[in-house]
């Protein structure tokens, strides 16, 4: 097996690092909690025989609405040949994880669940970079189901963002959670290709953030 320091500000650091934050937000974030990568410290690469290229890495995650920030310990697996798949990540970073938004979320979901019109929303942000406060949860609903696209679809040879909400929509239901059509933009930093996705989704405050379809759509044109 072949170990390689790697430098922390290139790509190959910053796309192992980027996974780890997708993993954590599509399992521990909500529209009040999101997780960002602040600084990548320390990677280390290595070939595992018949598995795939594994990343050991020290980085800082901060929470960006309440500005918590926690170095954290991850590894990330890409799987190749036979194996080949969706990263696989292990991370540590429990003073994040205890970050407590039930009241609020509590709060939006009675808000929605139970006003006469349904929602719908277009650009978020828009072509200024603004996003309307009451509107911010939504935007974060939507990068919260990104990160679960952006997790699947993830590879040595990608580094995704998402770039914009483009259209949200929220659909009736006869059960207990929030159901929303989504169509997000993804921004591949590598091939500077820009990605549309149909998301649909549901959450509430104990479920969280559920992924019932994902669609890659027709993709637009490359970043200049």
């Amino acid at each position: 097996m072949t170990n390689e320091e790697l430098n922390p500000i290139h790509y190959p650091a910053q796309r192992a690092a980027k996974v780890v934050l997708h993993y954590l937000n599509s399992r521990c974030g909500s529209p009040y909690k999101l997780f960002e990568l602040q600084t990548v410290y320390r990677v280390n690469a290595e070939d595992v025989a018949d598995s795939g290229r594994k990343y050991r890495m020290e980085i800082s995650v901060k929470e960006m609405f309440g500005n918590t920030v926690e170095k954290c310990s991850a590894e990330v697996l890409f799987p190749r040949g036979e194996q080949q798949g969706s990263p696989k990540v292990q991370t540590s970073c429990e003073e994040l994880l205890k970050i407590n938004t039930k009241s609020q979320e509590e709060a939006l979901y009675q808000q929605y669940k139970t006003r006469h019109s349904l929602l719908s929303a277009q650009n978020l942000p828009d072509s200024y970079g603004h996003i309307e406060p009451d509107m911010t949860p939504f935007w974060c609903l939507g990068a919260l189901a990104s990160s679960f696209v952006m997790l699947a679809e993830s590879t040595e040879e990608t580094l995704y963002n998402m770039a914009q909400v483009t259209n949200i929509t929220q659909l009736a239901t006869e059960d207990d959670r929030l159901k929303f059509d989504y169509h997000i933009l993804l921004h591949d930093v590598v091939s500077q290709e820009i990605i549309p996705w149909n998301l649909l989704i549901t959450w509430s405050p104990p479920e969280g953030v559920k992924v019932l379809q994902m669609k890659q759509l027709p993709p637009h044109q490359k970043l200049l």
